[in-house]
């Protein structure tokens, strides 16, 4: 048995990360909507633990260009069967979505779509435009992958003008071969450094639980901080099936304040740090 079944037996889920399931009217139209849409949420395709409370609130977060994936991250629960050809009436399905909702800010990330030639970078921007189309007084934050280092695909989301840019770095570089095997911790500090220098706000995140150390969350922290990174979020990794890495320990909330503490010290001006922070958990608070 490996180190990961036998640390699967005696670790339980601490009392901090019990989510309370709310049901109410709110959560159900929210369901309802995307569905009548035909849209796709992470919240959903992702098994985010904050469903519930952010459907309840007549929140979602975009999920474009499919529900299927060109890699296979270890900790994602989006599947990575065939990808299906894009669709060009979903930026305004989406755009439609967020004005029925009555979002203030709309967040929208997508799938990994190594297929394309831009890797779905002219499909982020008309989406972008859509949402403005509709609702101009909304912000607006986007969750991009990394378009395999292409600065044109880059360029076309940056010059629709979202107000944030988040791209995660996920975990410390060390555990890139066993958990985003097809991605490259340098490239994604060159996307979010690039962001930052075309003068837009920056935001990345990680998770851990996967394996990591306090000193290997830190070694991300300086180097996000050394990029001018605006926002950074850490959150702990929820095993989303039993095909997914073992957690391999729960991290106490004290040691998410010493993250958040630690970056502020480097000169970060955000960061949000708690065990059930996700990407665009409470994404609003961050638009001022």
């Amino acid at each position: 048995m490996s180190s990961s079944d036998n640390s699967e037996t005696y670790l339980r889920i601490p009392p901090w990360l019990r989510v309370k399931i709310p049901c109410n009217h709110n959560y159900t139209a929210t369901g309802d909507l995307i569905g009548d849409l035909n849209l796709n949420t992470v919240c959903q395709s992702a098994k985010c633990p904050n469903k519930f409370e952010c459907f309840s609130s007549g929140t979602a977060t975009f999920l474009i260009m499919g529900s299927t994936c060109t890699r296979n991250c270890a900790f994602c629960n989006i599947g990575n069967d065939p990808v299906p050809p894009l669709d060009p009436t979903e930026p305004a399905r989406v755009a439609e979505g967020a004005r029925r909702l009555g979002l203030k800010h709309v967040v929208i990330t997508s799938v990994t779509r190594d297929d394309l030639l831009d890797g779905g970078g002219a499909h982020f921007a008309a989406t972008i435009r859509a949402v403005r189309g509709v609702l101009p007084e909304c912000s607006i934050e986007v969750l991009i992958p990394d378009f395999q280092g292409s600065l044109p695909a880059l360029n076309m989301v940056m010059q629709a003008a979202p107000d944030i840019i988040n791209h995660n770095v996920e975990t410390p570089p060390v555990h890139y071969p066993r958990i985003r095997p097809q991605a490259d911790y340098a490239q994604s500090l060159q996307l979010l450094e690039r962001v930052k220098q075309a003068g837009h706000r920056s935001k990345s995140g990680l998770m851990v639980g996967l394996g990591e150390t306090d000193e290997e969350v830190r070694g991300v922290i300086d180097d996000l901080a050394a990029i001018h990174c605006d926002i950074v979020t850490i959150g702990q990794y929820m095993r989303p099936s039993r095909k997914h890495p073992a957690v391999e320990r729960y991290v106490h909330p004290d040691v998410f304040e010493e993250y958040a503490a630690y970056g502020r010290e480097k000169g970060i001006r955000h960061m949000f740090c708690a065990p059930l922070v996700r990407s665009s958990y409470n994404a609003a608070m961050f638009t001022e």
